[in-house]
């Protein structure tokens, strides 16, 4: 069974400040209690996306926020949310691993149901791809040294 996309919120924290710590991706899990299941360990590795739906320059753009299982490349969650949310989220990102300066992770990603944690993740890249589906590596978050 899909995961529907309305079934999950999308809200940022530390963006605004990030001396108040990392970066986060907090998304709140709202349908049946017993359908979503993460099946994943905090030791997995996912891939973190987003792509426009609108084109890029849209004063309203939006698209999909996606966390993918590395391995299988199955969805773990797909959420409706702004472009603009998402471009401040990977701004504050750099600004914290400017200022912690250190190649660890820069963000984290949350996902919680009823304030219980299901599933967290720190990391480094986020690819944001165009309504056509290309990178846009000027938007993206690539750690250096990583070949795409």
């Amino acid at each position: 069974m899909g995961m529907r996309r309305d079934y999950f919120t999308l809200g940022l924290r530390n963006v605004e400040d990030t001396a108040d710590g990392q970066p986060t991706v907090h998304v709140e899990y709202h349908g049946p209690s017993d359908a979503y299941e993460t099946r994943l360990t905090p030791e997995r590795d996912v891939d973190v996306a987003f792509r426009f739906q609108t084109p890029v320059d849209d004063s309203d753009a939006s698209g999909v926020f996606s966390v993918a299982d590395r391995m299988t490349g199955e969805f773990v969650l797909e959420v409706n949310a702004d472009a603009e949310d998402i471009l401040t989220l990977i701004d504050a990102a750099r600004a914290y691993d400017e200022a912690t300066s250190d190649s660890a992770e820069c963000y984290t990603v949350r996902i919680q149901e009823d304030g219980d944690r299901l599933f967290e993740t720190d990391e480094r890249m986020l690819l944001v791809y165009d309504n056509d589906g290309d990178l846009l590596r000027q938007h993206s978050l690539i750690p250096s040294g990583v070949e795409l």
